[in-house]
Protein backbone atom coordinates (compact mmCIF):
# COMPACT_ATOMS: atom_id res chain seq x y z
CA UNK A 1 0.00 0.00 0.00
CA UNK A 2 3.28 2.40 0.66
CA UNK A 3 4.10 2.20 -3.50
CA UNK A 4 0.02 2.90 -4.31
CA UNK A 5 0.13 6.01 -1.47
CA UNK A 6 2.92 7.46 -3.90
CA UNK A 7 0.27 7.72 -6.84
CA UNK A 8 -2.68 8.31 -5.02
CA UNK A 9 -2.01 10.67 -2.58
CA UNK A 10 -0.53 13.09 -5.24
CA UNK A 11 -3.69 12.32 -7.66
CA UNK A 12 -6.33 12.68 -5.31
CA UNK A 13 -4.63 15.95 -4.14
CA UNK A 14 -4.51 17.32 -7.77
CA UNK A 15 -8.24 15.93 -8.35
CA UNK A 16 -9.30 17.98 -5.72
CA UNK A 17 -7.54 21.51 -6.05
CA UNK A 18 -9.66 21.19 -9.47
CA UNK A 19 -12.50 20.67 -8.15
CA UNK A 20 -11.92 23.10 -5.01
CA UNK A 21 -9.85 26.08 -4.53
CA UNK A 22 -7.89 25.35 -0.96
CA UNK A 23 -6.59 27.91 1.39
CA UNK A 24 -4.04 25.88 3.47
CA UNK A 25 -0.55 27.65 3.81
CA UNK A 26 -1.25 26.83 8.02
CA UNK A 27 -0.80 23.05 6.94
CA UNK A 28 3.00 24.01 5.92
CA UNK A 29 4.26 24.07 9.37
CA UNK A 30 3.24 21.02 10.42
CA UNK A 31 5.80 18.38 11.64
CA UNK A 32 7.14 15.93 8.36
CA UNK A 33 7.08 13.04 11.08
CA UNK A 34 4.78 11.68 13.86
CA UNK A 35 3.33 10.30 16.45
CA UNK A 36 0.73 13.28 16.63
CA UNK A 37 -2.96 12.74 17.11
CA UNK A 38 -4.84 15.53 14.50
CA UNK A 39 -8.22 16.88 15.57
CA UNK A 40 -10.35 17.65 12.79
CA UNK A 41 -14.62 18.87 12.44
CA UNK A 42 -16.34 16.30 10.16
CA UNK A 43 -18.03 17.97 7.60
CA UNK A 44 -18.19 15.34 5.04
CA UNK A 45 -16.29 12.79 2.63
CA UNK A 46 -14.38 15.51 1.71
CA UNK A 47 -12.34 16.38 4.00
CA UNK A 48 -10.35 13.19 5.09
CA UNK A 49 -8.90 12.73 1.58
CA UNK A 50 -8.31 16.36 1.07
CA UNK A 51 -6.21 16.53 4.09
CA UNK A 52 -4.74 13.29 3.52
CA UNK A 53 -3.47 14.18 -0.09
CA UNK A 54 -2.78 17.80 1.18
CA UNK A 55 -0.34 16.21 4.21
CA UNK A 56 1.58 14.00 1.82
CA UNK A 57 3.85 12.07 2.38
CA UNK A 58 3.17 12.64 6.00
CA UNK A 59 2.78 9.31 7.47
CA UNK A 60 -1.00 10.04 8.00
CA UNK A 61 -3.73 7.64 8.61
CA UNK A 62 -7.15 7.75 10.64
CA UNK A 63 -10.79 6.30 11.55
CA UNK A 64 -13.32 4.83 8.77
CA UNK A 65 -16.46 3.71 9.29
CA UNK A 66 -16.71 -0.51 8.28
CA UNK A 67 -19.11 0.52 5.98
CA UNK A 68 -16.23 2.63 3.80
CA UNK A 69 -14.55 -0.62 2.35
CA UNK A 70 -18.08 -1.33 0.02
CA UNK A 71 -17.11 1.89 -1.80
CA UNK A 72 -14.61 0.95 -4.87
CA UNK A 73 -13.30 4.38 -4.60
CA UNK A 74 -13.53 4.74 -1.10
CA UNK A 75 -12.54 1.34 0.21
CA UNK A 76 -9.53 1.54 -1.84
CA UNK A 77 -8.76 5.20 -0.07
CA UNK A 78 -9.00 3.85 2.98
CA UNK A 79 -6.48 0.86 2.20
CA UNK A 80 -3.96 2.80 0.85
CA UNK A 81 -4.06 5.08 3.89
CA UNK A 82 -4.25 2.21 6.24
CA UNK A 83 -7.29 3.52 8.02
CA UNK A 84 -8.36 2.07 11.24
CA UNK A 85 -11.93 0.37 10.78
CA UNK A 86 -14.59 0.94 13.26
CA UNK A 87 -18.06 0.14 14.38
CA UNK A 88 -20.85 2.61 14.75
CA UNK A 89 -22.95 2.63 17.65
CA UNK A 90 -20.59 0.30 19.58
CA UNK A 91 -17.61 0.58 21.72
CA UNK A 92 -15.20 -0.72 19.21
CA UNK A 93 -11.95 -1.97 21.62
CA UNK A 94 -10.49 -2.90 18.73
CA UNK A 95 -9.81 0.15 16.65
CA UNK A 96 -8.69 2.01 19.56
CA UNK A 97 -6.00 -1.02 20.06
CA UNK A 98 -5.16 -0.20 16.19
CA UNK A 99 -5.16 3.13 16.65
CA UNK A 100 -2.62 3.14 19.79
CA UNK A 101 -0.73 1.10 17.32
CA UNK A 102 -0.39 3.42 14.63
CA UNK A 103 0.43 6.13 17.50
CA UNK A 104 3.38 3.81 18.51
CA UNK A 105 4.68 3.15 14.64
CA UNK A 106 5.13 7.04 14.60
CA UNK A 107 2.22 7.91 12.60
CA UNK A 108 0.09 10.82 12.65
CA UNK A 109 -3.80 10.10 13.82
CA UNK A 110 -6.86 12.16 12.40
CA UNK A 111 -9.41 11.87 14.68
CA UNK A 112 -12.89 13.13 14.36
CA UNK A 113 -14.53 13.62 17.57
CA UNK A 114 -18.10 14.47 16.25
CA UNK A 115 -18.12 10.79 15.27
CA UNK A 116 -20.75 11.75 12.65
CA UNK A 117 -21.22 14.11 9.13
CA UNK A 118 -22.27 17.55 10.16
CA UNK A 119 -23.29 18.33 6.26
CA UNK A 120 -23.91 21.96 7.44
CA UNK A 121 -21.01 22.56 8.57
CA UNK A 122 -21.67 23.80 12.56
CA UNK A 123 -19.68 22.05 14.70
CA UNK A 124 -21.62 19.40 16.68
CA UNK A 125 -20.77 17.80 19.89
CA UNK A 126 -17.18 15.45 20.41
CA UNK A 127 -17.03 12.69 22.20
CA UNK A 128 -14.15 11.35 24.69
CA UNK A 129 -12.87 8.56 22.58
CA UNK A 130 -9.93 11.01 21.92
CA UNK A 131 -9.47 11.89 25.57
CA UNK A 132 -8.85 8.02 25.75
CA UNK A 133 -6.52 7.57 23.23
CA UNK A 134 -4.15 10.60 23.75
CA UNK A 135 -3.87 9.69 27.61
CA UNK A 136 -2.57 6.00 27.01
CA UNK A 137 -0.67 7.25 24.24
CA UNK A 138 0.95 10.29 25.58
CA UNK A 139 0.96 11.94 22.33
CA UNK A 140 -0.02 15.47 21.59
CA UNK A 141 -2.97 16.96 20.24
CA UNK A 142 -3.21 19.47 17.23
CA UNK A 143 -6.61 21.15 16.42
CA UNK A 144 -7.25 21.60 12.44
CA UNK A 145 -10.32 23.29 11.49
CA UNK A 146 -11.87 23.93 8.20
CA UNK A 147 -14.49 24.83 6.91
CA UNK A 148 -16.67 25.98 3.47
CA UNK A 149 -17.43 22.02 2.21
CA UNK A 150 -19.96 21.54 3.06
CA UNK A 151 -21.08 23.75 -0.18
CA UNK A 152 -19.44 21.09 -2.30
CA UNK A 153 -21.91 18.96 -3.97
CA UNK A 154 -24.13 22.60 -4.49
CA UNK A 155 -21.02 23.80 -6.21
CA UNK A 156 -20.48 21.09 -8.21
CA UNK A 157 -23.38 21.04 -9.56
CA UNK A 158 -23.15 24.54 -10.81
CA UNK A 159 -19.84 23.96 -12.30
CA UNK A 160 -18.34 26.26 -9.35
CA UNK A 161 -15.42 25.55 -7.30
CA UNK A 162 -15.60 24.87 -3.28
CA UNK A 163 -13.58 27.49 -1.64
CA UNK A 164 -12.03 25.47 1.80
CA UNK A 165 -10.08 26.77 4.17
CA UNK A 166 -7.57 25.03 6.61
CA UNK A 167 -6.78 26.63 10.14
CA UNK A 168 -4.26 24.95 12.22
CA UNK A 169 -4.11 25.29 16.23
CA UNK A 170 -1.74 25.23 19.08
CA UNK A 171 -0.56 21.67 20.26
CA UNK A 172 -1.00 20.84 23.41
CA UNK A 173 -1.28 17.40 25.65
CA UNK A 174 -3.74 16.61 28.40
CA UNK A 175 -3.12 16.52 32.07
CA UNK A 176 -3.52 12.56 34.00
CA UNK A 177 -6.90 12.79 35.87
CA UNK A 178 -6.70 13.30 39.51
CA UNK A 179 -7.33 9.77 41.47
CA UNK A 180 -10.93 10.11 41.49
CA UNK A 181 -12.12 12.35 39.38
CA UNK A 182 -11.36 10.78 36.16
CA UNK A 183 -14.75 10.94 34.69
CA UNK A 184 -15.18 14.64 35.43
CA UNK A 185 -11.75 15.32 33.70
CA UNK A 186 -12.52 13.16 30.61
CA UNK A 187 -15.84 15.16 29.60
CA UNK A 188 -13.85 18.35 30.74
CA UNK A 189 -11.00 17.47 28.20
CA UNK A 190 -13.44 17.04 25.75
CA UNK A 191 -14.99 20.08 25.92
CA UNK A 192 -11.57 21.59 25.78
CA UNK A 193 -10.47 20.35 22.70
CA UNK A 194 -13.52 21.12 20.81
CA UNK A 195 -14.04 24.45 22.19
CA UNK A 196 -10.18 24.79 20.58
CA UNK A 197 -11.13 23.61 17.12
CA UNK A 198 -14.51 25.95 17.60
CA UNK A 199 -12.36 28.74 18.26
CA UNK A 200 -10.51 28.08 15.14
CA UNK A 201 -13.41 28.88 12.77
CA UNK A 202 -15.90 31.58 12.30
CA UNK A 203 -18.28 32.35 14.79
CA UNK A 204 -21.21 30.54 12.41
CA UNK A 205 -19.63 27.61 12.35
CA UNK A 206 -19.56 26.90 15.91
CA UNK A 207 -22.15 25.42 16.43
CA UNK A 208 -22.93 22.96 19.83
CA UNK A 209 -19.82 25.45 21.37
CA UNK A 210 -20.66 28.85 20.49
CA UNK A 211 -20.57 31.58 23.14
CA UNK A 212 -18.87 28.97 25.43
CA UNK A 213 -15.40 30.11 26.89
CA UNK A 214 -12.40 28.02 27.17
CA UNK A 215 -11.24 27.34 30.66
CA UNK A 216 -8.30 25.04 29.34
CA UNK A 217 -7.44 23.79 32.83
CA UNK A 218 -6.99 20.15 31.12
CA UNK A 219 -4.62 20.80 28.57
CA UNK A 220 -0.62 21.49 28.66
CA UNK A 221 0.16 24.14 25.47
CA UNK A 222 2.84 22.85 23.77
CA UNK A 223 5.26 24.62 21.50
CA UNK A 224 7.25 23.77 18.72
CA UNK A 225 4.36 20.93 17.14
CA UNK A 226 3.10 23.37 14.72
Amino acid sequence: MKAAAHVIGPGVRSILKVLCKVHCDELKGLPWKGPLIIVTNHINFLEAPLLYSLLYPRDISGFAKTETWRSPFLGILASTWECVPVTRGSNDINSMRLALEALEKGKMLNVMPEGTRSHDGKLGQGYAGVVTMALRSGVPILPIAHYGGEDFWRNLLRGKRTEIHFHVGEAFRLRKPAPGAARAARAEAADEIMLSLAALLPPEYRGYYAGRAMTARQLIPLKGVS
